[in-house]
């Protein structure tokens, strides 16, 4: 995957200046008080309307903060699961174990994806002291981070598909020499270990990451190749092939097309694979315990109406740039407009149409201020409900503050986005013609209109979180998606980025 990932270019010292000078001009009086002078009309129907009711914005950043804690306390337990498989299949390596484990990275992603809505922001998945300015230093590019350097972590097939352009690193720093035909699985002269691990993205083109949800991926399914194992177009429909024998450590163990071990490949591919899920679990729940402790204490109680609205336009910096930059750029434009297979989020598995759904639903749920669960068993239906959260989202708030205009307007963009989403995702769900994103993105296809109308629908949906800043008087629409997210035009979904 060839994309560049974790772009959070904002500058919050710049931004956070504004958003005080903003602030202070609309609270007129006592830090304390509730900021009744304000006008706000806005686009909102109310009389005498208020954006600046503090008690108001404080109930929305505490639930924020709730529906945080849910979410990655769900993606913990799902990944602790997908830990429990990976084991099982390593200690007993069969068809019906690889399923198995393979099924459980498909629920562990269920409940991780609307979480990625609380990037870009001054938050713990990001930065781990919430201050930007200083440069980022928290654990998202340990745990969902891409382009996936799968081609320096084990061994990959090169063809019309995959060139040397896309599955070559140039710059690493895990110790492999001329990754390709090299790789970690093949080097024994490096050891599988958590220093190992932290070599992870220290190239500036980004294509050497090897740990996350996508390095697991990889390792259960290997690279996505036709049914025939080669790497060729027409691409089919089919996800990845790796064998249960690539983990077979004896005489039996396999290792590509063309290389067969002792079991020293194998054994070291299981070594990997069970750090990578022990390294998830960690950071998660690193990231969780954050959420729920020091960041808690600062973000739902803003101590003046400045700090409550600099709080508030960080939420919406998440769902404005995760809405337009990336996932309708990045995760989705960039594949489209190049037909790229490399270039989609869950390439290994065909699981991207998941992606994109589940990124999109949390730009929903945190609007609306509630999250149901996820889907346990993969049927399209939330049947887990036992962390369910509901609180005060911004929609509510637009409402309370004479803002209703806005609101429906926002709600009937997120319900264009989520038509066209949901039908990406039952593209390729269809039991009898599943066309997964790798093909819905062909040219010529004309099953790719959903994925176009997606596009169309995150940007639009990104104007209006755009305006709420306006109305709200939070401040500028490049401190809602910042333009540097993306290289992409998205008002244009098939032109190049």
């Amino acid at each position: 995957m060839m994309q560049k990932t974790r772009t959070n270019k904002w500058s919050w010292v710049a931004a956070a200046s504004l958003i005080i000078g903003l602030g202070a001009a609309a609270a007129c009086g006592d830090d304390d008080n509730n900021g009744t002078s304000g006008n706000g009309t806005g686009n909102g129907s109310g009389n005498g309307s208020d954006p600046n009711d503090l008690d108001g914005i404080r109930a929305v950043l505490s639930t924020n903060v709730d529906l945080a804690v849910a979410m990655y306390s769900d993606a913990i337990d799902t990944a602790g699961a997908l830990r429990t498989a990976i084991n099982a299949m390593v200690a007993d390596p069969t068809p019906e174990t690889l399923a198995a484990a393979r099924r459980a990275w498909r629920v562990a992603n269920e409940p991780y994806g609307p979480t990625e809505v609380y990037r870009f922001r001054a938050s713990p998945i990001d930065d781990t002291d919430f201050d930007l300015s200083n440069g980022e230093d928290g654990p998202e590019g340990e745990l969902n981070a891409w382009p996936l350097g799968e081609g320096l972590i084990d061994y990959v097939v090169e063809g019309t598909d995959f060139g040397d352009d896309q599955i070559n690193v140039t710059e690493q720093a895990t110790g492999v020499v001329d990754p390709v035909p090299n790789n970690i699985i093949n080097s024994t002269n490096i050891a599988i270990d958590e220093t190992l691990l932290a070599a992870n993205v220290s190239a500036e083109d980004e294509r050497d990451v090897i740990t996350g949800y996508h390095a697991i991926e990889f390792m259960l399914w290997g690279q996505d190749l036709n049914g025939d194992g080669s790497a060729d177009a027409p691409r089919d429909a089919t996800p990845g092939q790796r064998p249960h024998t690539d983990y077979l450590q004896d005489a039996n163990c396999t290792s590509g097309p063309t290389q067969n071990a002792d079991g020293t490949f194998c054994t070291r591919r299981a070594q990997f694979i069970q750090l990578l899920a022990d390294k998830l679990v960690a950071d998660l729940t690193q990231v969780r315990d954050t959420f729920d402790g020091s960041y808690r204490a600062t973000f739902a109680n803003p101590a003046n109406l400045d700090q409550a609205k600099e709080f508030l336009i960080q939420i919406l910096a998440g769902m404005g740039n995760l809405s337009e930059g990336e996932l309708a750029g990045e995760r989705m434009q960039i594949a489209l407009s190049a037909n790229s297979q490399e270039d989609e989020h869950s390439c290994f598995s065909d699981n991207t149409h998941r992606d994109i759904v589940l990124n999109a639903e949390g730009v929903r749920f945190v609007y609306m201020g509630s999250y149901p669960g996820y889907d346990s068993d993969l049927d399209g239906v939330v049947d887990n409900v036992a962390r369910a959260t509901t609180g005060t989202g911004i929609d509510a708030y637009l409402r309370q503050v004479g803002l209703t205009s806005l609101a429906d307007d926002v709600m009937a963009a997120l319900a264009t986005t989520r038509t066209a989403y949901n039908q990406v995702d039952a593209l390729a769900r269809d039991a009898n013609n599943p066309l997964p994103v790798d093909l819905q993105i062909v040219p010529g296809m004309n099953s790719s209109q959903p994925m176009i109308d997606t596009i169309l629908g995150l940007n639009a949906q990104s104007n209006e979180f755009i305006q709420i800043a306006a109305d709200l008087e939070l401040g500028s629409a490049d401190q809602v998606v910042d333009p540097d997210t993306s290289e992409c035009d998205t008002s244009d979904p098939t032109s190049p980025c």
